[in-house]
């Protein structure tokens, strides 16, 4: 017993940092998985949620995908998003390592398309009025009924 203790202080290297100290292994790692990912996605979603990061817990609330090699794809729309997922990735590189024990991590962001479903996108009240008024044949009359305007 004395010997495994003695094994494994050879096989880990400490670092100190300001609050807390972290062991990490120098010997053999984990190699990084989607399971193993999946396993620990919500610790490190509730990291960003604590830490009051809203819009990088947005692209972390969409799919994630691992691939071989321990390359986490994360998707993003738009350039804003894109923007600060590169900002994220070296500490979420961290939380990876630190959460499954993950020797490789690499992050890779793709700009994903917005699927456009063929519908007009509403943008005033107009326009969602008359949407609804496509889809209720009734609201027209409530509209002529009772005087309803959505432009005052």
């Amino acid at each position: 017993m004395v010997d495994d203790k003695a094994k494994e202080s050879e096989n880990a290297k400490v670092v100190l940092t300001q609050e807390t100290v972290e062991i990490k292994p120098t010997g053999s790692s984990v190699a990084l998985t989607q399971e193993l990912f999946d396993q620990h996605v919500y610790a490190i979603q509730e990291h960003f949620r604590v830490a009051g990061k809203n819009m990088e817990l947005a692209i972390l609330d969409q799919q994630i995908k691992v691939r071989e090699g321990g390359e986490v794809v994360l998707e993003v729309m738009g350039h804003m998003q894109e923007e600060i997922a590169g900002k994220i990735k070296q500490e979420l590189v961290g939380l990876i390592r630190k959460l499954t024990g993950a020797g490789r991590v690499l992050i890779t962001v793709e700009l994903k398309e917005e699927v456009d479903n063929g519908r007009p996108k509403l943008y005033t009240n107009t326009d969602k009025l008359n949407f609804l008024k496509e889809k209720h044949a009734a609201l027209a009359e409530f509209q002529r009924k009772f005087g309803l305007e959505v432009d005052f």
